[in-house]
């Protein structure tokens, strides 16, 4: 149980599944908030991972905050923040629609 927080310890993310060793994992994990930070900015938002917290800081641009789980909690918050759809794969996020997979 965090401290801070009072979540319990977080057993891991399944994008995790492949890293050989705790390194590994951190890497894992702060590739997930750079990616968060470059999708939710366009909808007014900004998530922060200081690995201190189990969880992810999402923040509205007026100081709203919430710490998310996990990646469903993510887009459920954002959702809420937004009062609208947030959508992850909207292709400007991707790399566009004219790009081949």
């Amino acid at each position: 149980m965090c401290a801070s927080c009072g979540f319990p310890a977080a057993p891991g993310h399944w994008t995790e599944a492949g890293a050989a060793n705790a390194a590994e994992r951190l890497r894992a994990r702060f590739r997930r908030a750079q990616v968060l930070q470059t999708v939710l900015p366009a909808y007014g938002l900004t998530a922060h991972d200081g690995t201190l917290v189990p969880g992810i800081q999402i923040s509205t641009l007026s100081g709203n905050q919430v710490i998310a789980r996990d990646l469903a909690e993510v887009w459920a918050a954002a959702e809420r923040f937004t009062g609208g759809p947030v959508d992850p794969l909207d292709p400007r996020f991707i790399g566009g629609e004219d790009e081949a997979c």
